[in-house]
This record gives structure tokens, C-alpha cells and sequence, in this order.
């Protein structure tokens, strides 16, 4: 009895919790977002009492959490935070179906929480979502030609600084004649996707990425030092985009993760080949 409540408890600690992320989320969302997250709070809410009327005590939300999914929600966007946090209420399946063997209710807020609010959940409506495929493009463009570039850049020229600024320039050029393809392409085909918006987003994506790839040349002035760090960069830029996607798409991590890990680092790998060799063949040092 006495670890079941302690379960209770942790439960009642959740909901609370949940309810000051969901109403800060409300607070930052606007129309419909806002009706919608104010009901998933209302519901945890109600859940906290519920659990409360059973352990006869009040508990404190978890303040680390709510500030964790506050910041994720700022970095990441409204979506991406929900989604996580349903993902680890999925977690705690098992559990609430144990209380439940003890507490019939446990399994009526087990179907309200992975049935009513993955509903409201998957209503969420947040523009930058729209403009997804916008942001792949350019991070993913980005990450294979600059990875590729840079790897070619370092073994013909072995300069730091010669190497990031030619990275730069090259990251540059590149980023803007993808916000003009991409325009181009999102006017021609219509839909309710802005060309302005795709091309900025595409253009923002691509950017970014390059700045993360490229910094290191200005940092270190020992060449391959400096390339070595890019590659971190870059599998830490994989990393969090992949995650990003699987907890948005509800897709399958690992495998993005290889997919991604493996395109980007074999035309590193295969551009690191073709410096070396053209360094040798043509006979010139910078």
C-alpha cells in the first residue's frame, strides 16, 4: 500500500507539473492553440485532484521540468515540446495499469490522458511546421555540401583560415541560391505555403548550419584540428535534427540518424579523398 501511494504520488507530481506547462504554452499560443492548450491543462488539473483526494497530501511540481519543456518550447517550438512530453506520459503505461489493479480510476486517466489529449495533441497547429520541408532542405543541403567541401577545402589547402573563409563564402552563395530556388519552386507549384516563407526558412536552415560548420577554421590554426571539430559540429547539428523529426513525425530515430550520419559523412569522406589526390596530382599548396 505504502509504495502504491508513493506511485500515486509521483503521478499527482506529474499532473501538477504538466499543468504549469501547459498553461505558460497557453499563455504564448494564440486562438485556437490557446483554447486547446488551456483544455489539456484544465484536464491536469483535474487529474491532480483526483490523485490528491487519494494521497491526501499536496505536491509541488517538478520546477526543472517545467523549465526544461518551457526552454524546449522557446528553441524548438510548441509542437516539438507537447509531443515530447506525451512521449514520456507513454512511458508510464505500465504503471498507471498496476495502480489501476488498486484504483479503478487509474485506468480512466490512463484513456484520458493517451486518448483525449494525443488528440488535442495532434490538432496543434504551429506555422513553422508548415514550412518543415523547407527547413530539411536547407539544413540537409547544407550539411552534405559543406561537410563535403570543407573536407576537400582542408586536405588541398591546409590552411585554417583560407579553408573557412572559402567555406563561408561557398556557405554563403550556396544559402542564397537556395532561398531563390526554393521561392521559385514553392511560387510555381502554389499552395498554402508562402514562397517568401520557404525561401526564408530554407535560407535560415542553411545559414546556421554553415556558421556551425565553419567557426572552428577561425578558432584553430592547426587545420585538421579545426576539421575534426567541424565533424563534431556537424553530428551534433545530425543529432539534434534527427531527434527533432522523430519526435515531431513520431518516426523511428536510430534509422534517421544512420541515414543522415551515413549521406553526410561518405561525401566528406569521398571529398577528403578527391582533395588529397588533387593536392598530389596537380602539385599545389596553399
Amino acid at each position: 500500500m505504502g509504495e502504491a501511494k508513493s506511485i500515486i504520488e509521483d503521478f499527482q507530481r506529474n499532473e501538477i507539473t504538466e499543468y504549469h506547462i501547459y498553461k505558460f504554452l497557453a499563455r504564448r499560443s494564440k486562438s485556437r492553440n490557446k483554447e486547446l492548450l488551456e483544455k489539456i491543462a484544465e484536464d491536469e488539473f483535474k487529474h491532480y485532484l483526483i490523485w490528491r483526494k487519494i494521497t491526501g497530501v499536496d505536491v509541488k511540481p517538478d520546477k526543472k521540468r517545467i523549465f526544461l519543456y518551457v526552454l524546449l518550447s522557446i528553441l524548438f517550438g510548441l509542437t516539438f515540446a507537447i509531443k515530447l512530453m506525451e512521449r514520456g506520459e507513454e512511458e508510464a503505461e505500465k504503471a498507471y495499469r498496476e495502480v489501476a489493479r488498486t484504483y479503478p480510476i487509474a485506468g480512466d486517466i490512463l484513456k484520458d490522458e493517451f486518448n483525449h489529449e494525443n488528440m488535442l495533441v495532434s490538432l496543434i497547429e504551429e506555422k513553422r511546421l508548415k514550412y518543415l520541408g523547407s527547413i530539411v532542405l536547407g539544413l540537409n543541403d547544407a550539411l552534405v555540401e559543406l561537410t563535403g567541401s570543407l573536407a576537400g577545402f582542408t586536405f588541398a589547402m591546409q590552411n585554417s583560415k583560407v579553408i573557412g573563409l572559402a567555406g563561408l563564402i561557398m556557405g554563403i552563395a550556396a544559402s542564397l541560391s537556395m532561398c531563390a530556388s526554393e521561392y521559385l519552386s514553392q511560387k510555381s507549384e502554389g499552395g498554402d505555403r508562402s514562397p517568401f516563407g520557404a525561401s526564408f526558412y530554407t535560407g535560415v536552415a542553411y545559414i546556421l548550419t554553415v556558421a556551425a560548420l565553419v567557426w572552428p577554421f577561425f578558432v584553430f590554426s592547426w587545420h585538421v584540428l579545426a576539421f575534426f571539430v567541424s565533424l563534431v559540429c556537424a553530428l551534433g547539428v545530425i543529432y539534434v535534427f534527427t531527434f527533432f523529426i522523430s519526435v515531431i513525425k513520431e518516426s523511428d530515430f536510430k534509422r534517421n540518424f544512420a541515414e543522415m550520419l551515413f549521406i553526410s559523412f561518405g561525401v566528406a569522406f569521398v571529398s577528403f579523398v578527391v582533395g588529397s589526390v588533387a593536392r598530389k596530382v596537380l602539385g599545389i599548396g596553399i
